[in-house]
């Protein structure tokens, strides 16, 4: 008989914190958590009145506020628009602009954009045009991937029997990013399924089980570690 699975999603390593029970924070595993702290990012989304001049594909800006952003009407088909852009930017490192005004960000924005599309944008938007805009800001978001911290990124299985971790914070290649949180996922159910293996309980399987519930479970726990680089856990009773 398959063991029962229970599973339960968490936030971005912060809220993960504050959620560990307390009879496990003093083992190392949690508290070295501790040492691992989320920084603030801001989305910036903009709806310009024109086609601008981008291609399909997200892009590394050399912009000191613009970290990437990407032309959504060109590489997203949910915001396809031949004759409109709608450019999606993720304003960081936003410690010094978390708490200004949407106003204000945006109108810095623009000045950056000025500098990436010397043609076609004007912070007075004297060129294109906003016809709206929309900011996204996070306290809290991905840790901050300062000297040192990587000795603090726990592993996908954690010493609670049955207990497992994913998300981006968590000991794997990557560093805080949606590839970080999608492997760590998938080395979360690598484990799972070595765990299940080791125990003897019935039939072994592999990775490639399609079958199997505690391998629906780690894919539920991949897609949800990918979203928004948070965490999942979930424990095999």
């Amino acid at each position: 008989m398959m063991p029962y699975i229970s599973l339960r999603t968490r936030g971005p390593v912060d809220i993960l914190k504050l959620l560990v029970p307390d009879q496990w924070k003093p083992m190392p595993y949690f508290s070295q958590l501790n040492e691992l702290e989320g920084v603030p990012v801001i989305n910036i989304h903009i709806w310009f009145d024109r086609k601008l001049t981008t291609v399909d594909h997200l892009l590394f800006s050399r912009s000191p506020l613009l970290s990437v952003y990407a032309d959504m009407s060109t590489t997203c088909k949910e915001y396809a628009d031949n004759d409109k852009s709608m450019l999606e930017l993720v304003f960081a490192p936003a410690k010094e602009w978390i708490g200004r005004s949407d106003e204000d960000i945006i109108a810095a924005t623009m000045k950056e954009l000025e500098r990436l599309f010397p043609t076609e944008i004007r912070a007075d938007q004297s060129l294109a045009k906003i016809r709206k805009s929309k900011v996204v800001k996070t306290p809290l978001s991905v840790y901050e991937s300062r000297s040192g911290r990587e000795a603090f990124r726990p592993s996908q299985r954690s010493p609670i029997r049955n207990f497992y971790m994913a998300g981006d914070f968590t000991k794997q290649k990557y560093l805080a990013s949606m590839e970080g949180a999608i492997f760590s996922g998938k080395l979360a159910a690598e484990k799972i399924v070595d765990d299940f293996n080791m125990k003897g309980k019935g039939a072994p399987f592999s990775a490639s089980s399609s079958r199997s519930p505690e391998l629906v479970a780690a894919s539920g726990l991949l897609a949800m570690a990918a979203l928004g680089a948070g965490a999942a856990g979930f424990g095999l009773m």
